[in-house]
């Protein structure tokens, strides 16, 4: 599970996921991405499932770049508390993802392979996701 070696602010305020990604929209390192579609947060858990069943399905051939990092923490107060004496303590960690950006990125298999695979990790997201090709984005610029 991804987490923050060590961070400067133990809890951080929950935030508005208003607009478009505008960084980390391209796929950058691979030949084929996934792209986010919808706003969300996505846990440490779910971008891990999402790396095991794409790395599983192409078997040692290819390789996976994670382009999201879960940084927010997620605080949650004990059961049966009071109101008041301050906030939770983090539960577990988030990434803020935005529509438009690019979560995974592969390379070194075909495009069925590649489709497949991510295919497979979209379905342990949270989110509506769409398969990009490296080349189809460059016309776009």
């Amino acid at each position: 599970m991804l987490l923050p070696k060590r961070v400067k602010r133990r809890k951080v305020q929950r935030g508005r996921m208003k607009g478009v990604a505008t960084r980390g929209n391209k796929v950058s390192y691979g030949d084929f991405g996934i792209v986010a579609l919808e706003p969300a947060w996505i846990t440490s858990n779910q971008i891990e499932a999402a790396r095991i069943a794409m790395t599983r399905y192409i078997k040692r051939g290819g390789q996976v770049w994670i382009k999201i990092f879960p940084d927010k923490p997620i605080t949650q107060k004990p059961a049966e508390t009071r109101m008041g004496s301050g906030k939770g303590s983090p539960e577990h960690w988030v990434a803020v993802v935005k529509p438009g950006r690019v979560m995974f990125e592969i390379a070194g298999v075909d495009e069925i392979v590649a489709k497949e695979a991510m295919r497979l990790a979209a379905n342990k997201l949270p989110i509506k996701c769409k398969f990009v090709k490296k080349e189809e984005q460059d016309g776009e610029q």
